[in-house]
């Protein structure tokens, strides 16, 4: 049987096996789960003139979809130091590429993008109970999105890969000042958004994407009833009695197996919001647990010396 041509070797379909993050800092900042977004369309224009029947067609301005990435800790310190600097609000505007490789490592196709920023990161929810790996989702918006075939080159396998394999949903730990929080079974998934505007300049027909305000969300985890007091009494005194609130500083601290902290993330001038307790039912023998809910005014993140600045 005689060889395929060059041309359909190299053109070879491929499985979905690798992706890797590039950025305007330099090289390979790391290997992510997965990818989604990115695709760019266009509206429709419709327009009609007197007299005539038929209808005119013509594309407007370009738009590109946000990207979606779902990252754990095998990223790179250039990829840690874009999310740390989100939480601050200071504008942060990236270039870069998506780079799509074969099982082999082999760059197959690529993406570039320009004006990336960060508009959401999402936590995942954290269970004692559960061993399984978590991951972030990062969103981010863009302002233009070129695509290529890629080099043929291998790409650079991430050194921190393994270290994706020491974040567990089960290893974490929550602090907040003046309170045991050492029981805590259980975090709710939580979103921080950042609002993105598009600027719109004549002779330009993509937007510019700006920053605008971030929206801080509330925390809720989860601990024994039997430790909630000092939270129902901090509850009572600040939203029935009117005490002075904000007050409070708090962390959730992402660990490895051996007890190590990877990440933080910490929250300043919060307070309790709500306690609210698990249904009370006779034919239940688990434990009897309150919800707590924490609200913040400021969050900073901070993986290994990376982040937090003002806030630690």
């Amino acid at each position: 049987m005689p060889a395929p041509p060059l041309a359909f070797a190299n053109n070879r379909a491929y499985v979905a096996a690798h992706f890797a993050l590039e950025l305007d800092t330099g090289g390979n900042v790391g290997l992510f789960r997965s990818i989604e977004g990115g695709s760019l369309k266009a509206d429709v224009v419709t327009y009609q003139t007197g007299g005539m029947h038929g209808q005119f067609r013509q594309l407007g301005k370009p738009k590109y979809d946000d990207l979606k990435l779902q990252v754990g800790m095998a990223m790179s310190a250039p990829f840690y130091t874009w999310i740390s600097r989100f939480f601050t609000g200071v504008p942060d505007t990236r270039s870069g590429a998506i780079v799509a490789a074969d099982f082999k490592y082999t760059e197959r196709a690529r993406r570039t993008f320009s004006g990336a920023l960060i508009k959401e990161v999402s936590f995942p929810k954290l269970d004692a109970t559960d061993k399984s790996a978590a991951y972030m989702s990062v969103g981010v918006a863009v302002e233009h999105i070129d695509f290529t075939v890629g080099s043929g080159q291998q790409i650079k396998q991430n050194e921190g890969m393994p270290a994706q394999k020491l974040w567990a949903s089960c290893n974490f730990r929550v602090s907040l000042d003046g309170y045991d929080c050492s029981r805590v079974s259980k975090v709710d998934a939580f979103t921080i958004k950042q609002n993105v505007i598009e600027h719109h300049v004549g002779g330009f027909r993509a937007p510019f994407k700006v920053p605008s305000r971030i929206d801080i969300p509330t925390i809720a985890f989860y601990l024994p009833e039997a430790d909630a007091g000092p939270f129902y009494k901090r509850a009572m005194d600040v939203a029935a009695d009117g005490h002075p609130s904000g007050s409070t500083h708090g962390m959730i601290e992402i660990l490895d197996n051996g007890g190590a902290t990877l990440a933080e993330l910490a929250f300043r001038n919060s307070d309790i919001l709500s306690v609210t307790p698990d249904r009370s039912d006779a034919s239940s023998e688990e434990i009897k647990q309150v919800k707590v809910e924490v609200y913040s005014e400021l969050m900073g993140f901070s993986y290994g010396n990376v982040g937090l600045g003002d806030l630690a």
